[in-house]
C-alpha cells in the first residue's frame, strides 16, 4: 500500500507514515477545531511536493479560505505561487443558492455539484482532494437513505479517479464524552475526530484517528497546536503536560 503524506507536523506520525493512497477519509469535530485549516495544510503540503490539489468549499468563497489560510498560517507565504502553478486550486460554491435550488429537486441538486467537482478535479488533474463540508450535503437531501447511498456513489467516484481525499463534517458536540457517529461516517475509509477538550477557560485540542483502512495507526488521543507553520501533532513523548 503506497501512502500519502500530509505533510503535518505529527500528524503522518500517528497514521504510521500517512493516508493510504486512493482513500477517501472524514475529518470531524466542533466550531473551532481547525477541520477546514487542517484539510488545507493537507492540501498546500501536497502542493509543495507537486501534487496538485484541490479545495472545494461549500461554506464560504473561495476568497475567504485563502484569507483565512494566510491569517493562520502567516509562513506560508507561497499560496499564490501555487495556485497560479495550478498546484493549488480552491473553488468555492454558494451555500444559500444550493439550499434555494434544493427545494425543487435536492437529489438533482446533490448530484450537480458533485458533477461540478468531479469535472473541477478532471481539469486540475487533481490528486488530492478536500470537500468543506459534507454537512451542507447532508442539508440538501432529507431522506437518510438516499443521503447514504449517495454519499456512497461519491467516494466511489473519488475512487475511481484516482483521488485521496479529506472530507470535513460537523460534530454536534466537540467533547469526547459526548461523541455521536453519523451513520454516513462508516462509508469513508478513515475518520479522524477532532475534539475540544476541558473548560472554557481552559479549552484544549486534541485528535483522535478512529480508523484508517489499509493501514494500522496509533490509536490514543494526541492534543494539537495551530501554530503560525502549520498544526504540531503532538507525539507521545511530548504529551507529559496534556491532560484531559
Amino acid at each position: 500500500m503506497n501512502l500519502v503524506k500530509t505533510g503535518i507536523d505529527g500528524l503522518d506520525a500517528i497514521l504510521y507514515g500517512g493516508i493510504p493512497e486512493l482513500n477517501q477519509i472524514v475529518v470531524a469535530g466542533g466550531p473551532g477545531a481547525g477541520k477546514t485549516l487542517l484539510s488545507f495544510e493537507f492540501l498546500y503540503k501536497n502542493a509543495k511536493m507537486g501534487n496538485p490539489g484541490v479545495f472545494f468549499a461549500l461554506e464560504e468563497t473561495a476568497n475567504k479560505v485563502i484569507e483565512n489560510a494566510k491569517s493562520a498560517f502567516s509562513t506560508f507565504d507561497d499560496i499564490d505561487e501555487l495556485i497560479d502553478k495550478g498546484l493549488l486550486t480552491i473553488n468555492s460554491e454558494d451555500p444559500a443558492s444550493h439550499l434555494q435550488q434544493a427545494e425543487g429537486s435536492t437529489t438533482y441538486e446533490f448530484g450537480r455539484i458533485i458533477s461540478d467537482i468531479e469535472a473541477i478535479i478532471s481539469s486540475a488533474k487533481a490528486t488530492r482532494v478536500v470537500i468543506d463540508s459534507i454537512s451542507l450535503l447532508d442539508l440538501l437531501v432529507n431522506d437518510p437513505l438516499t443521503y447514504r447511498r449517495s454519499m456512497l456513489a461519491l467516494v466511489s467516484n473519488l475512487r475511481r479517479m484516482g483521488v485521496t481525499s479529506i472530507l470535513t463534517a460537523e460534530l454536534s458536540s466537540p467533547e469526547r464524552a459526548k461523541l455521536e457517529f453519523k451513520s454516513e461516517f462508516f462509508i469513508f475509509d478513515g475518520i479522524i475526530i477532532m475534539y475540544q477538550v476541558g473548560e472554557e477557560e481552559k479549552r484544549k485540542l486534541a485528535m483522535e484517528v478512529i480508523k484508517m483502512r489499509g493501514n494500522n495507526h496509533s490509536f490514543v488521543t494526541t492534543p494539537y497546536e495551530i501554530t503560525p507553520r502549520g498544526f504540531k501533532v503532538y507525539a507521545a513523548e511530548e504529551q507529559q503536560t496534556f491532560r484531559y
